[in-house]
């Protein structure tokens, strides 16, 4: 399998997670809030502070964001590009958030592809503190009630990366049964979760978000993004039964540090985490 070298080490546990309540809901983001804030405040209108968000058909202007790059020092693995800045409206054409909080403060982790007003279709991470929310829309969303992502140093990428962390229930929800995840680099993304969910006898599981990239990737048709850094996002996902063993089904979309695209279902066995995947499984 693919395999990157970090410039730390981590632990033997590959998949970092706590189990919690949750609740889907469609969510209103009003119009002119740095988008940080307008889902903060969605969030919190809910009753939660940290969940994740499908972010299809969002409108946004001004807008920041940069793209995967390779590392010009051996303090990383990969790192950013340059902050791009579009003129006018960009539209969301697929992604997907993490929102948590970082050094105390609201924070999101945001993987997206879209269409600039140009027309150009371009993708990468958005930048939470530079983005504004153009138009009102509702988007689909699911609070964590036990659980939040938070920010920290990462020894093994040296990144300060998002990851679960236990916290108070606020009884927002008592529905389900939801494990938010981080899987680790170096292992294969869909074998981690398929061994996670037979461990805990879960059946059937649903991915809500997901955020993180990959090194490279090969899809079930046989494309092959070979460009090693990449920003993923799932579109979907599943992970159920299949010819008497666990098998996931992940639909995602993604962009490379050249800035080509791709769209489609990862290769089950063959997608190995570059930095980090944070999700939220809802096990059946």
């Amino acid at each position: 399998m693919r395999r990157i070298e970090q410039p730390g080490s981590g632990p033997a546990e590959r998949i970092q997670w706590v189990e919690a309540h949750g609740r889907r809901f469609e969510m209103a983001l009003a119009t002119g809030l740095p988008l940080l804030e307008a889902v903060r405040r969605g969030l919190a209108e809910a009753g939660f502070s940290s969940g994740v968000v499908t972010v299809d058909g969002l409108a946004l202007g001004p807008f920041a964001y940069v793209m995967p790059a390779l590392s010009q020092t051996p303090d990383h693995a990969a790192f950013y590009s340059e902050i791009f800045r579009p003129a006018g409206v960009s539209r969301i054409e697929t992604g997907a958030m993490t929102f948590g909080s970082r050094d105390g403060a609201p924070f999101f982790h945001c993987h997206a592809l879209w269409t600039e007003a140009d027309g150009r279709v371009n993708g990468g991470h958005i930048l939470p503190d530079e983005t504004i929310l153009a138009e009102p829309i509702s988007v689909s969303a699911l609070g964590l009630d036990g659980a939040a992502f938070a920010a920290a140093h990462d020894p093994e990428t040296n990144f300060k990366l998002f990851g679960p962390v236990a916290a108070a229930f606020s009884g927002a929800s008592r529905e389900g049964r939801y494990f938010a995840l981080r899987v680790r680099p170096n292992v294969d993304f869909a074998t981690a979760l398929e061994e996670f969910c037979a461990e805990r006898g879960i059946r059937r599981a649903v991915i809500h978000g997901g955020v993180g990239s990959t090194i490279g990737a090969r899809f079930g048709d046989g494309r092959i993004v070979e460009n090693f850094a990449t920003e993923v996002a799932i579109q979907s996902g599943v992970i159920e039964p299949a010819d008497g063993q666990l098998a996931a089904e992940i639909d995602v979309a993604l962009v490379d540090f050249t800035g080509a695209m791709a769209q489609g279902r990862l290769q089950r066995g063959d997608n190995p985490v570059l930095m980090t995947f944070e999700l939220v499984l809802e096990a059946f």
